[in-house]
């Protein structure tokens, strides 16, 4: 054997024992030593024309640019890994590990066809022979998410059915008929291309870092949310650093400033099937902007249109979603956002035409004007959303306000419902008018629906609560609030009418990801003698 032999054995032996300790870089760096000697020898083979020595010193490469792939995967480093497998795939066209490891690595990136294309290859070489069901398995997993991912046909019906337990579900990454655009409320917004009926899908993505822990007291809850910020900014860091790609997509997002001179986007760069990940280059990192465009873009999991489900339900979260990101705030939304694992998925909670923007409430948005103003300003903005402009008309009326002194002053809140119905009328407030103001004050409608007392003394003299709560979901969208309401009426009336509302707006407010049977589990609802 000669020394340069000895050498590549000694590299290979070292450098395997290290992929299997998982000691990712040191074996990485063993590998690449090995590939440069191979590619040294297969150089010096070629002048003496040993074939057999040649396609030995081949079969050494392909497995070691495979190897070098897996330990790249493993720290996500994709584009690289990438890169490592066509190589190998180069000297071997059907090398099974490396087609499986590539797959993996398409699956991570989102890239389902291509994935799809991996796998369906692996069958065809003989070492698969004995790996067939893990084949097929991820064979199965790629058809699925490519079929999610091309038509949002989303079902997390069995997970919820099972207390949304067990594995983190994997989603596909799905981008429903929406687009950037200007927008009127700030910067750029997210519009629909076509008509949304409420609880259709808008967006599924995976955020591109996130940190969640358990909060304490206030004292501790405040150095926890410390630490957590400061593990989020290193996870987005890391990130951007590790792939040129994810760097360009952060880059477009909003620092809060020059909001009219930035980009439109066009959406062909969010869809990872179409855009490669980049890799890392070597550009410097301008911490300070990426610090500014968190700041501003960075969503929480405990934002009231956001609803927790899984075992992530019991931390506070806080990460970034680049397409959510463009969707801005209104005091009248029309989606709300479900978190299951490091997803979030975006869905219309009620009607939306085709132009209309799709919109959150970034804050408590069944509260009356004022303090929807005070709310708006601690988060750098003023709300001049259709509703809030309606209200400030209606607001200059002193009875308004006396409402609302007398509902935080405690006064009896069937009165102060009475009080505002009949201003109404007065005011002459037709249509979303009426459910802009019950939304304002649904805390005190909910009071009084809720309580058997109120409801004997004010119950005819204001109006059904299905009447309430279809005024309110015209403007606001279901909520979970109104949900509760509803679903504490069908409880005492059980009839088919009062079952049908609430699907409807536990439709609007989970989503149509959940089916009947399970959305009748989430909002606790039994199976009655009537076959709810």
């Amino acid at each position: 054997m000669s020394g340069a032999e000895e050498q590549m054995q000694q590299l290979r032996s070292k450098a395997t024992e290290l992929l299997l300790r998982e000691e990712w870089r040191d074996s990485i760096q063993l590998y690449s030593e090995l590939i440069d000697l191979c590619q040294s020898q297969i150089s010096n083979t070629h002048q003496h024309s040993d074939p057999d020595h040649l396609s030995k010193l081949h079969k050494s490469l392909c497995v070691a640019f495979s190897n070098r792939a897996e330990a790249r995967s493993k720290l996500q480093h994709f584009t690289q890994a990438l890169n490592d497998c066509d190589q190998a795939l180069q000297i071997e066209a059907t090398h099974f590990k490396t087609l499986i490891c590539k797959g993996k690595i398409l699956l991570c990136l989102n890239r389902y066809f291509n994935a799809l294309d991996c796998f369906k290859a692996a069958l065809f070489d003989p070492q698969g022979n004995g790996n067939l069901d893990i084949v097929n398995g991820y064979l199965e997993k790629c058809k699925k998410l490519e079929f999610q991912s091309r038509t949002g046909s989303f079902d997390l019906s069995d997970w919820v059915l099972n207390g949304s337990r067990g594995k983190p579900l994997e989603l596909a990454e799905y981008i429903g008929p929406v687009k950037v655009n200007r927008s009127e409320i700030s910067g750029r917004g997210l519009f629909a291309t076509k008509n949304i009926d409420a609880g259709t899908l808008v967006l599924v993505t995976k955020a591109i870092a996130i940190e969640r822990g358990i909060l304490g007291g206030q004292d501790s809850a405040e150095n926890a949310q410390l630490v957590m910020w400061k593990n989020f900014i290193d996870k987005v860091k890391e990130a951007v650093t590790r792939c040129q790609r994810t760097q360009l997509l952060i880059d477009m997002l909003s620092t809060g400033e020059n909001e009219a001179g930035l980009e439109v986007p066009d959406m062909s760069i969010f869809r990872p099937e179409i855009e490669e990940n980049g890799c890392s280059n070597d550009q410097k990192l301008d911490m300070d902007k990426v610090l500014s465009i968190l700041d501003v873009n960075s969503l929480v999991e405990e934002a009231v249109s956001a609803k927790v489900l899984g075992k992530n339900s019991d931390f506070y979260g806080v990460g970034l979603w680049i397409l959510v990101s463009f969707i801005n705030h209104s005091c009248n939304p029309n989606a709300r956002r479900l978190h299951v694992g490091d997803y979030v998925i975006v869905h219309a909670s009620r009607d939306v035409k085709a132009g209309e923007e799709i919109t959150f409430m970034y804050f408590d948005a069944l509260s009356p004007l004022e303090k929807r103003v005070e709310m708006s300003l601690s988060w750098g903005f003023n709300c001049r959303c259709s509703r809030c402009k309606f209200e400030e008309a209606v607001c200059s009326k002193q009875e308004l306000r006396e409402i609302e002194i007398g509902l935080e002053k405690g006064v009896d809140v069937g009165g102060a419902v009475y009080r505002l119905e009949e201003g109404m009328k007065r005011w002459a407030v037709r249509g979303k008018g009426k459910g802009y103001l019950r939304a304002s004050f649904w805390a005190a409608y909910a009071e009084v629906y809720g309580s058997d007392r109120s409801m004997k003394r004010w119950g005819r003299r204001i109006p059904a609560m299905e009447t309430v709560v279809d005024t309110v979901v015209e403007v606001m969208g279901s909520d979970e609030r109104l949900l509760k309401v509803v679903v504490e009426g069908l409880k005492k009336s059980g009839g088919v009418v009062e079952f049908e509302r609430a699907m409807k707006l536990g439709r609007g407010f989970y989503g149509k990801v959940i089916k009947k049977q399970a959305l009748r589990t989430l909002l606790e609802i039994g199976i009655n003698d009537k076959g709810y």
